[in-house]
């Protein structure tokens, strides 16, 4: 635990990407593999389930610190995250723990799940007896699921590649999927020896840059695949060993929930994985969003739902071919064999690159076509960038979100990288909306209220209609925090209601009618567009105004 505290505390203090690396790799140079596995567990944003509600955390700590809990109460208000305000409170002691990482998760914290209340209170006052402030912090961010520091999963990956010198690809596809952090996959994870084979692990994903500017930046427009930037559930299809997996982007195994992709799966070859977008999608015309999630989250789907809200894979790309990995090829060559393979086609020549080519014999098909659950995401066709801009407009009417630029020459690459995939989203849905309640953040925003509920005007009264936490400038986000703390009327736990005073102008994605809000209605994906300090907010959006984008 003394050496994963250090370790935390270096990221803590640094904003330099090197100096983060350098620490990270030397922890791995320092400590056994059982520890190094649970290090990358928790650095890249994995977490068990929380093991003990934060009520009960709370109680325990105030009990064990010896103050009344409504002041343990004010206390977790001003500092705002759990996890520091029991580390803060408790007796103070100058213990150092020596025990090892793996040591504290899987002797002590991983066998919580399965005592009684009182044996668990018991093994966490010891714990907490056992440690000092910062290692009780730490231990207490394990404990209630709430470990972040500093550090994305590709900084984990550079680390680990320094460490290993394996390459940052390899590392990445090892981590993908599910995986238990234990000495044998650590080793695995930085072996230079890559014949190993797991038949449901994904490709990490390729992920696309916002286009803020023209288009006209990017050179020719011949030069590019366009796509309609499609509203789902991003996707990869893994078929290996006779089985077939489903992988969203999330890293999520949702195999059981798309029996019909499933289905349609079992008809490709072997050793192949798509990349695509699920998609609710209903005789001609996809459905939208809020459709396919009556289907997220469901331990069951039944035949009912499956008829009402069935789905497809429109799919983006091939990454796999006959076991063979081909994310190096140009797009133009992958596009053209997934075509080729969707279409049915079973004349499968190699490449010098080993990678299979799907062309049609004779002009004829000759296998099984594949279903129409597996469908390839059409491209939109301009002669000139002007030209595009207009079927961008389009893009509302078809369900859409805009569009995708790929450049045609691009490798199939890991991650978010600048240069080759564009997202050329359509401008935003906007309403403006009164703050009505707010509370503090979390992490480094965990002393500032940061996330914000906004009201519309129905009636006289304002009625919620969206929470939002991001768009505010650190200077904005500061004026914000000093208002309500002097304009708070009433509170409710950490939230807090304050005089209905600011106006911002809220950006969303969607809009759609929903039984679990107060108003009726419920947006995607809102964030502060920004604070209109020129409108008071009698002069806000009323519900029927917003229920009007409905149409």
């Amino acid at each position: 635990m003394k050496a994963f505290t250090d370790l935390y505390i270096a990221l803590d203090e640094t904003t330099k990407t090197n100096e983060k690396i350098e620490a990270i790799t030397a922890y791995f140079r320092q400590v056994p593999s059982k520890d190094a596995a649970w290090a990358v567990f928790f650095l890249t944003g994995r977490k068990p389930k929380q093991l003990i509600q934060a009520p009960k955390l709370a109680a325990w700590a105030s009990d064990e610190a010896g103050v009344p809990y409504w002041m343990f109460d004010n206390c977790y208000d001003a500092v705002g995250d759990l996890a520091e305000t029991m580390a803060l409170l408790l007796p103070h002691n100058n213990l150092e723990s020596e025990r090892s990482l793996s040591a504290w998760v899987e002797d002590t914290l991983l066998p919580l799940r399965t005592v009684p209340e009182q044996e668990q209170k018991r093994i966490m006052v010891a714990a907490w007896n056992e440690m000092n402030e910062w290692q009780r912090f730490i231990w207490n961010k394990l404990i209630t699921g709430a470990f972040r520091v500093g550090v994305s999963q590709r900084l984990v990956i550079r680390a680990l590649e320094l460490f290993s010198g394996v390459d940052s690809q390899v590392i990445a596809h090892r981590l993908m999927g599910s995986w238990q952090p234990t000495p044998q996959f650590f080793e695995s994870l930085v072996s230079k020896d890559t014949s190993e084979s797991d038949v449901s692990r994904p490709y990490p994903f390729f992920l696309a840059y916002q286009l803020d500017e023209g288009p006209e930046q990017l050179g020719l427009i011949d030069e590019w695949q366009i796509e309609w930037k499609w509203d789902g559930i991003r996707a990869q299809v893994v078929r290996r060993a006779g089985e077939v997996f489903i992988w969203t982007r999330g890293e999520e195994l949702v195999t059981h929930r798309y029996p019909e992709i499933v289905e349609a799966a079992m008809l490709l070859p072997d050793g192949t994985v798509l990349d695509g977008e699920i998609l609710p999608w209903k005789e001609a015309d996809v459905m939208p969003f809020a459709q396919l999630q009556l289907r997220i989250g469901r331990k069951e789907v039944t035949k009912k739902l499956l008829a009402e809200v069935p789905v497809i894979l429109m799919c983006y790309d091939l990454l796999e071919s006959e076991g063979k990995d081909g994310r190096e090829l140009p797009l133009a060559k992958r596009r053209e064999m997934l075509t080729n393979l969707l279409m049915g086609i079973a004349n499968v020549p190699r490449s010098d690159s080993g990678f299979a080519q799907l062309t049609i014999a004779g002009g004829v098909p000759s296998c099984q076509r594949v279903s129409s659950q597996l469908r390839i995401s059409p491209t939109v066709q301009a002669a000139t960038w002007n030209d595009l801009r207009q079927q961008r407009e389009r893009s509302r009417s078809l369900n859409v979100e805009g569009l995708m630029l790929k450049r045609l020459a691009s490798p199939y690459r890991v991650g978010r990288q600048r240069g080759d995939w564009w997202k050329w989203k359509v401008n935003p849905h906007t309403m403006d909306a009164v703050l009505i309640y707010a509370q503090p953040g979390s992490g480094k925003r965990a002393s500032l209220y940061t996330d914000y509920t906004f009201g519309v005007w129905d009636d006289g009264k304002l009625v919620p209609i969206a929470k939002a936490y991001s768009g505010l400038t650190d200077e904005e986000i500061r004026k914000v925090d000093e208002f309500v703390r002097q304009n708070t009327v009433d509170k409710f736990g950490p939230v807090r209601v304050v005089k209905p005073s600011l106006v911002f102008e809220l950006a969303f994605e969607g809009i759609q009618r929903s039984s679990r809000h107060k108003s009726g209605i419920a947006v995607r994906f809102p964030r502060m567009h920004r604070w209109r300090t020129d409108k008071p907010p009698e002069e806000a959006d009323t519900l029927q105004s917003v229920s009007a984008l409905l149409q």
